[in-house]
This record gives C-alpha cells, structure tokens and sequence, in this order.
C-alpha cells in the first residue's frame, strides 16, 4: 500500500511544482513538476496492472 500513497504523493509533488512554475513564470520547474505528474502516473498504472495479475493468480 505504500507504494501507492508514494506514488499519488510523486504526481501531487508535481501538480505543485507545475502550479509555481506557472504562478511564477519559470519553465524549468513546470517541466520538471509535469514529468513527475507523469512519473507518478504510470507507477500508478503499473500498480493497477500488478493487482489486476494478482486477482487473477489468487
């Protein structure tokens, strides 16, 4: 479950850092806050793949 909450954690990290790199103009940080958004994305996803394959093993 950790890895879960770690991930959701990554992706808020960097809907934050997008929203000060916008409020502040600096493109450097709404890069990097948008690839974590996206990071966190697909560790989600592949969360969501791990336990599908276990429901169905189990």
């Amino acid at each position: 479950m950790s890895d879960k909450i770690q991930n959701k954690a990554e992706e808020l990290k960097g809907k934050a850092k997008e929203a000060v790199g916008d409020a502040t103009g600096n493109e450097q940080w709404q890069a990097e806050g948008k690839a974590e958004q996206a990071k966190g994305a697909l560790k989600q996803a592949g969360e969501k793949v791990k336990d599908a394959v276990k429901g169905v093993t189990d």
